[in-house]
């Protein structure tokens, strides 16, 4: 199948799982993850009407928004080095992936300078795996509590990349953890800080991850197929 209809059957199954479990299919945004994905097939993706691409690296994501301009939204997903905070704040509409003080602090500082105020995930990694960003669950409340009161930022959820499993089911425990987690950041009621956005679900697990409260999946090889060996 093409890119459009790739698009299509999973806007369906997004609408089934989101219905399954009591929500509204418009609760759930699709992002096309773009990552080596040429400039045609990403032109047809945002015909078949996606609003978010996300981006996993700074210096890809720059040409890609130079060609295609900001119609639609930007979201970095990828580890964010420090260093390269003053060139997300003007790229990107949110940044998924601040999981650290140190990352957060120059977000802010950048964003200042920049007179906006950058939207925001916590990245959480649910699973504990070494090999992998995130902070600790044990540590998101705190992390969350120390980045609330920074002025240019917003915090609007979490974000969370479970292992790799063949059976989407065993990914399931993972999102279900991000979404207690949110839960009880949200009952603390930290000023400032909004717990909507739960991004979680790639394209080997996301109808689990809308069963479990997702509100936006990221996926790459279901929209766009294959990526080529590089």
């Amino acid at each position: 199948m093409g890119v459009t209809e790739n698009i299509r059957k999973i806007r369906e199954e997004i609408a089934e799982a989101a219905t399954r479990n009591g929500r509204q299919p418009s609760s759930v945004r699709l992002m096309a993850v773009t990552k080596t994905v040429d400039d045609a097939r990403i032109i047809e993706s945002i015909k078949a009407g996606v609003d978010i691409i996300g981006e996993n690296y700074i210096q890809e994501a720059r040409r890609k928004i130079e060609t295609f301009g900001k119609s639609m939204e930007w979201h970095m997903i990828g580890h964010l080095q420090t260093n390269k905070a003053r060139y997300a704040v003007n790229l990107f509409t949110m940044v998924h992936s601040v999981d650290r003080m140190e990352l957060a602090v120059e977000l802010n500082r950048r964003a200042d300078a920049a007179g906006l105020t950058m939207k925001i995930l916590i990245e959480v990694n649910a699973a504990g795996e070494t090999t992998k960003s995130g902070t600790d669950a044990a540590d998101a409340i705190a992390l969350v509590r120390a980045i609330a009161p920074m002025p240019n930022l917003s915090i609007q959820g979490l974000m969370t990349m479970p292992p790799f499993f063949d059976d989407p089911e065993e990914a399931r425990p993972f999102f279900r953890k991000l979404r207690a987690l949110r839960d009880e950041i949200e009952a603390v009621g930290i000023p400032g800080v909004e717990m909507k956005e739960l991004s979680m679900g790639m394209s080997g697990d996301y109808i689990a991850a809308v069963e479990e409260g997702a509100t936006i999946v990221r996926l790459g090889r279901s929209i766009f197929g294959e990526r080529p060996v590089r």
